[in-house]
């Protein structure tokens, strides 16, 4: 299962099921789940006046627990303080702990495939040290180079957002990410 932002349900000309989650999802031999919606985040609730945890309650808590779930966001917090965002982050962590004791959960940090602004490297950072704190694996998107002279290719004109091409590139890197941390596979009983 996955919970996030615009990046994770699709955005503009992509929908939810060419969204970088989805994609990912196709590699790895998954059925998603996903969920979240866009200009939302650990603190702010964007047009749908729903957090992360918001959306991890209305949409995902009442399902089976899942062998897996992605958090992917913080772009939509750069504007918040860092302290609400780390106790938001870590609320989510023992929200879904609670719930799903026995799901492995995998954090993924802001995501901006263009040059970030210093707010989204501070969320980063908030976000990875409560993931350290909780023993929750964290990747972090902003240590990658994501337009290297293709810029219309991956990057729709709001200079945002992911065109097809851009998820397609997020999904095999997170994709790689979770094959190289033993996390790909069915782990079931």
């Amino acid at each position: 299962m996955f919970v996030g932002d615009s990046f994770t349900v699709g955005s503009g000309p992509v929908p939810t099921w060419g969204s970088y989650a989805s994609e990912t999802a196709r590699l790895l031999g998954w059925q998603p789940v996903i969920a979240g919606a866009g200009g939302t985040g650990y603190v702010n609730k964007g047009r749908v006046g729903r957090t992360f945890r918001d959306s991890f309650e209305t949409e995902l808590a009442w399902r089976p627990a899942p062998d897996l779930l992605v958090i992917s966001g913080g772009h939509n917090d750069r504007r918040w303080h860092t302290l609400g965002v780390r106790r938001a982050a870590a609320e989510l962590l023992w929200t879904v702990r609670a719930r799903w004791p026995e799901t492995r959960m995998v954090m993924v940090g802001p995501i901006w495939l263009d040059a970030a602004p210093p707010k989204a490297f501070a969320v980063r950072d908030a976000l990875a040290e409560v993931a350290a704190r909780e023993e929750v694996m964290f990747l972090d998107p902003l240590r990658q180079r994501w337009i290297t002279g293709r810029r219309a290719e991956v990057l729709l004109p709001d200079g945002v957002h992911p065109t097809f091409a851009g998820h397609a590139d997020l999904a095999r890197w997170l994709a790689g990410a979770l094959e190289g941390a033993g996390l790909a596979g069915y782990q079931g009983p």
